[in-house]
């Protein structure tokens, strides 16, 4: 009965190994990858209303000075 040949199995692991990272290297390398997030500077909007032009107060009862 022949006995297995095992002189090429450290080669052939390591080779294995190394195109593996060769390969997942290149697969993760495709993707895009946003920076750190940071702060926007926003824009205030102005609405304009029909009611902005008028002078207009509303009073409420817990505003009011004490009689």
């Amino acid at each position: 009965m022949p006995q297995l040949n095992t002189s090429t199995w450290f080669i052939t692991i390591i080779s294995m190994i190394i195109t593996l990272f060769i390969m997942f290297q290149l697969k993760i390398s495709n993707y895009y990858y946003y920076m750190n997030p940071g702060p926007l500077t926003t824009k205030t909007q102005t609405h304009t209303t029909p009611w902005e032009t008028k002078w207009t107060k509303i009073y409420l009862p817990l505003l009011l000075p004490p009689h």
